[in-house]
């Protein structure tokens, strides 16, 4: 989810100070990828027994350039370097800055660091953005713990001061560690309670060690314990970019060196697998301790009356900056009114539907023959129709045999939105392909925490490492606001999915991806029957009964659908906004980025929801919508909303199209699907709230003015 990375120094190290001042920065620029809404850097000096955490609700580039962040890195992160003269440090006088500064050697320091992509825990609250200290431990974390609220309440004697997950994570190692665990076992007994994904570095400021563990691989490791330290991050592409840019090929002096002695040439950057840990002693000679999570050692049970011992170690000075600009006090929303939903069922009921599936008069380009069934079920095409399920899929899976990488690298980049047919594709990916899969997850503001909970089961659980991508999030939820208040003063249907424009730049961020990781796969998981073109055909663009691929559009269709939304932003100037230049890069990513080497896998063997749905429930214990009886579309805060306005205008939504198609299939009975849509279109009040307020739109105006779009007497 987040980025985490650092830089691990032992005593004597050749890693000059502007260098690494150059590579800390270079890491925190790259890493902000992967979450914009808070960043932190910790800092420790073991042998002088002094640390230092910095963080706040700003972007990664904003900390780089803040105040407090030069006068750490300029005064006593560089006593490392023996550098540091009679600069202060924060919060303390100049002796104590200058004392032991043995005589300009370079001393250990361990730098980590995050840039944070917010899912529990809110920013704006200083004690849950990264890094995160409980006790004497101070850990970062990429992840989500999805059993946080158990760990708690089993281990009651631990004290809880935040919301972010990490802060149990560190507590039990903080716990274990007192009980006299070595940081190994320490680490293995916190990953053996955790349910979900992790990657963590860790320090005990009672101890010189550093301990990065990861349950999913997304870790990379430069060891250059030749030269006397070690580069960490969470992607390969982040570490071998900074390194290069900031060391230059060779590394440092020390690199040419080793050369010249005839060893190796600068080691690789190495890849740390699921399942296994490291442990830098930055204070003793030797190599990376390597271990495995699923090993556990015995860890001393802690008796409830039985009082915590710090390890034998003069307590280190802690000092916390609290950085980022000032936040403006919440201002109270007026309480949202859910009982203005609307939904009438019974006139529902009476629409003319088609007598084959149930798609209503009111479907766009719908048209009945003499027997009551519709032209979208007569231009139908079984999607599986003469196939022979089992011997399509392993003719599918022996194609892709081509693009098996040698070892252990990666060979599929997969589009993982945390939703069901991506979980389900995954496990099969996974389980059945033989692939290795690395996921990528492009976060546009509209990914609710449970579709990240659902990432973090499904990853956790298969091993499996999940690239986030994170657009400006605040700046899309205003794209999205800007759009959505542009709408209602004139409302089109077909103008409605410029809501979602944000999220088209995935097939973008693929490509970038592939170019990174050197991957040429890339597979998704879109369930066919999930077709959608109504939504297009409320722009005057027909339906293409004869396209193979759900996500085509003919250059035909393409001008027609671009002639609507031009016409709609001349005749309505509150779309001309600043959200314009993203959604017409949303346009040519979905519509005009090229797509090589790249298949739904759906397309290739059946898809049952029954089996999906089993499979999710039984072994990854997949995490269900509150406010829907429905897996699908539940991790996607802007699908009740639009679903809502289809619904009220017209009495039908995307579900409607779907179980049409399940029916064609021969998945379900007519009547059967009729009953399904009747409860799956009821508003999801508990979602479409929180879809208003991440926006910044009053709930209780925006309801009524859709409801005004009842031209059915839908809700009379």
């Amino acid at each position: 989810m987040c980025g985490i990375f650092g830089i691990l120094l032992r005593p004597g190290h050749a890693l000059p100070a502007a260098r690494a001042r150059a590579l800390l920065a270079r890491l925190f620029q790259l890493s902000e990828s992967r979450g914009k809404e808070s960043a932190g850097l910790h800092a420790y000096l073991p042998e002088a027994g002094r640390a230092w955490t910095l963080k706040g609700a700003q972007r990664a580039t904003e900390l780089l350039a803040s105040a407090d962040y030069r006068r750490l890195v300029d005064g006593p992160v560089d006593e490392a370097f023996g550098t540091s003269g009679a600069t202060a440090r924060p919060g303390g006088g100049g002796d104590a800055a200058r004392r032991d500064l043995r005589g300009g050697r370079a001393q250990a320091l361990a730098l980590l660091a995050h840039s944070r992509l917010v899912t529990n825990g809110t920013a704006e609250l200083p004690q849950n953005n990264q890094p995160v200290r409980s006790g004497r431990v101070s850990m970062i974390h990429n992840g989500i713990c999805v059993n946080v609220d158990a760990l708690w309440q089993n281990h009651p004697w631990l004290r809880r001061e935040a919301e972010v997950d990490t802060e149990v994570m560190a507590a039990l190692v903080d716990a274990a560690q007192a009980r006299g665990a070595t940081a190994a076992d320490a680490t293995r007994a916190m990953f053996a309670e955790l349910r979900g994904a992790a990657s963590v570095a860790w320090v005990h400021d009672g101890a010189g060690a550093v301990t990065l563990a990861t349950n999913t691989g997304d870790l990379y490791v430069s060891d250059r314990l030749d030269e006397g330290f070690v580069v960490f991050a969470s992607e390969r592409y982040i570490l071998e970019t900074a390194l290069r840019e900031a060391l230059g090929e060779n590394g440092v002096a020390a690199g040419a060196a080793r050369l010249a002695k005839g060893a190796a040439a600068v080691p690789p950057v190495q890849w740390l697998p699921p399942g296994q840990g490291i442990v830098l002693d930055l204070l003793a000679e030797g190599a990376l301790e390597r271990f495995d999570l699923a090993l556990p050692g015995p860890v001393p049970q802690r008796v409830a009356d039985q009082a915590f011992t710090p390890l034998p170690r003069a307590a280190t000075e802690h000092h916390d900056t609290f950085g980022g600009p000032p936040r403006a006090p919440a201002v109270a929303a007026p309480s949202a009114v859910e009982s203005l939903l609307r939904y009438g069922e019974s006139r529902l009921r009476a629409l003319r539907r088609c007598t084959r599936c149930i798609l209503p008069e009111t479907f766009p380009f719908i048209a009945y023959d003499a027997a009551g069934v519709c032209n979208y079920c007569a231009g139908y095409r079984p999607r599986y129709a003469g196939m022979h399920p089992e011997e399509s899929k392993r003719d599918f899976i022996r194609s892709l045999e081509k693009y098996r990488r040698a070892g252990d690298e990666p060979d599929v980049i997969v589009a993982f939105s945390g939703g069901r047919d991506s979980s389900y594709g995954l496990h099969l990916i996974k389980k059945e392909f033989g692939l290795e899969p690395v996921t990528f997850t492009y976060d546009w503001g509209m990914v609710t925490d449970l579709a990240r909970r659902n990432v973090a089961r499904i990853c956790g659980q298969l091993g499996i490492q999940n690239i986030l991508v994170s657009a400006d999030i605040a700046r899309k939820r205003e794209n999205i606001r800007l759009n959505v208040a542009a709408w209602l003063r004139k409302p089109d249907l077909g103008m409605v999915p410029l809501f979602m424009a944000g999220d088209k730049h995935f097939f973008r961020v693929v490509n970038q991806l592939k170019r990174q990781t050197g991957i040429a796969l890339d597979l998704w998981c879109a369930n066919p029957l999930e077709n959608t073109d109504f939504k297009s055909g409320f722009c005057g663009v027909p339906p293409d009964f004869g396209k193979k691929r759900v996500d085509h559009l003919s250059f035909g269709r393409k001008v027609r659908l671009a002639s609507h939304y031009g016409w709609h932003f001349l005749r309505n100037p509150g779309y001309l906004n600043r959200s314009l230049a993203d959604t017409f890069g949303a346009f040519m990513a979905y519509y005009v980025e090229p797509r090589r080497d790249f298949f739904f896998i759906f397309d290739h063997f059946p898809w049952h929801e029954d089996e999906v749905n089993r499979c999710l429930r039984d072994e990854y214990d997949w995490e269900l919508a509150p406010d829907s009886p429905s897996t699908w579309r539940i991790g996607d805060g802007t699908a009740p909303f639009y679903n809502y306005i289809y619904c009220t205008a017209r009495g039908f939504t995307e579900f409607d199209t779907f179980r049409s198609n399940q029916v064609r299939e021969g998945h379900l009975t007519r009547a059967q699907a009729l009953e399904a849509v009747l409860v799956e279109n009821r508003p999801r009040a508990q979602t479409l709230r929180w879809y208003l307020e991440t926006i910044g739109l009053p709930f209780n105006d925006v309801v009524r003015r859709v409801n005004e779009l009842d031209t059915l007497g839908l809700h009379r």
